[in-house]
């Protein structure tokens, strides 16, 4: 063991862990989560300190110790990429909005260039978790720094999720152009479309959403590194201020840059918010969506079952040969659990005191959660659910011939008066729609075929004005 000391006392921390007295108090203190903070914000950490050492360097801070400025600056590309996350972990839910995480990535990265000199952990003379690792830093600037970062990360996986999802539909959609179907309004029988046009509609929603989080990244690439505790910059020079976030541009090959109001910054979270408002827009979309999927899914043979589903687990443990939509429904719950974060982060900004965001840990551990939820829910929707689809060719048609909903089809044919009276022939007599014009000699059955063929199904209005009783042509 060695003794590390802080302002609170001592502590025996293990000879060689990475970690120090910070992170150990750390971890005894903050267990509310029981679980670390997301590793992209330990990497978002990692990039904001290689920012801050190679601006350090260029200032001139280690010429007199040029080894130990290498040695940090290894270490925080290593963190950087992906390391050294299980060393510098700590609760996702702290308090001191983010103080804890800060200090065990400086005590981290410290001993880490440490040993990549040769020297012991613990050596801080040579290498200072606070002296040298936060120098001219503050957990008030670089902690909402690397949230940032760690989202607009996430927010790049999303969209690409979504292409794929958007892709997944609109493959379908070719795939269904043909098939000719029952649209419901209140979940009653309406008018005619295709399948093909209804998975088009749910591409069409998928590209609106990847359109947003597209632009929803321009909303947090505006950073207060720099600003040190309040904004003002107390205890940084000026040339690092002015350079600092041009580093950490050239070192994530993100947009950022440096947030004109530093204090206002790091004082107002309502971009965490908006940015979230757009992902619940994207939940909602997810939500309804797969409940879609699974009406229409539904049954199979005693529903509306006009789609099947790829078959994914067994049903059931007592009722034979159940399938369930399961794919749907899990992403159902990813979406109800994003639209609940939310209203976390919501609450967590509003409470935000005077100068700073002591809750910014929640808004992190929410704001980066839905990211995945969501990214993770697009892929499962589209590889696992959606690229099977298949449509029943069979039961789309035999609905069609069947409902009532048909007649809506023909009224430029027959007239209002004429195509409900076939409605109502059909109800009365349980025989189709089909049937019951042909028979009454009203259309022939190619004439009936072409009122409700797919391209007719599809076309945007009539062609012409059709007549008071009808007699329009297909």
């Amino acid at each position: 063991m060695r003794i590390e000391h802080d302002a609170l006392g001592t502590m025996e921390i293990p000879e060689e862990a990475l970690h120090g007295i910070h992170t150990a108090r750390a971890r005894r203190n903050f267990f509310l989560a029981g679980r670390p903070v997301h590793p992209d914000l330990i990497r978002g950490m990692g990039a904001v300190k290689l920012a801050a050492m190679r601006t350090c360097r260029e200032l001139g801070l280690f010429d007199d110790d040029p080894a130990a400025g290498e040695a940090i600056e290894a270490a925080c590309r290593e963190m950087a990429a992906g390391g050294l996350a299980s060393d510098a972990a700590v609760d996702a839910l702290q308090g001191g909005a983010g103080t804890s995480l800060n200090l065990a990535v400086c005590e981290v990265l410290a001993n880490r260039a440490l040993r990549i000199l040769g020297e012991a952990p613990g050596r801080y003379d040579r290498i200072s978790p606070l002296e040298d690792l936060n120098r001219f830093q503050s957990t008030n600037d670089t902690v909402p720094t690397a949230v940032r970062i760690a989202a607009l990360w996430g927010l790049s996986r999303l969209e690409q999720a979504l292409v794929g999802l958007q892709e997944a539909f609109q493959a379908k959609e070719r795939e269904f152009a043909g098939v000719v179907k029952i649209g419901r309004t209140e979940m009653q029988d309406a008018v005619l479309v295709t399948l093909g046009r209804e998975m088009g509609a749910y591409a069409e929603a998928f590209q609106r959403d990847r359109w947003r989080v597209y632009k929803c990244a321009e909303r947090i690439r505006v950073v207060p590194l720099g600003g040190t505790a309040v904004g003002t910059g107390l205890g940084a020079p000026r040339r690092y201020i002015f350079r600092v976030v041009e580093v950490l541009r050239e070192e994530t090959g993100l947009p950022l840059a440096q947030a004109e109001n530093l204090l206002e910054c790091i004082q107002n979270a309502d971009a965490f918010v908006e940015v979230s408002g757009i992902l619940k827009a994207c939940a909602t979309n997810l939500g309804k969506v797969s409940s879609d999927l699974r009406l229409l899914s539904s049954g199979p043979q005693a529903g509306i079952g006009e789609i099947r589903l790829p078959a994914r687990q067994e049903g059931s443990s007592i009722m034979p040969g159940k399938v369930n939509p399961v794919i749907p429904e899990a992403v159902t719950q990813a979406a109800i659990r994003v639209m609940a974060l939310d209203g976390a982060i919501a609450q967590a900004a509003m409470m935000g005191s005077l100068e700073l965001q002591p809750f910014l840990p929640l808004m992190a551990d929410c704001l980066l959660e839905s990211l995945d939820l969501l990214a993770r829910s697009c892929q499962a929707l589209a590889d696992l659910c959606v690229a099977g689809i298949e449509a029943d060719r069979d039961r789309c048609g035999a609905l069609v011939e069947s409902a009532t909903a048909t007649a809506t089809a023909l009224i430029p044919a027959l007239g209002h008066a004429r195509a409900a009276e076939a409605a109502q022939r059909a109800r009365e007599t349980g025989r189709t729609i089909r049937e019951v014009v042909v028979d009454q000699g009203w259309l022939t059955a190619a004439e009936f075929d072409q009122w409700i063929s797919p391209e007719r199904v599809c076309r945007l209005g009539s062609p012409e004005v059709p007549g008071r009783r009808g007699g329009g042509t297909p």
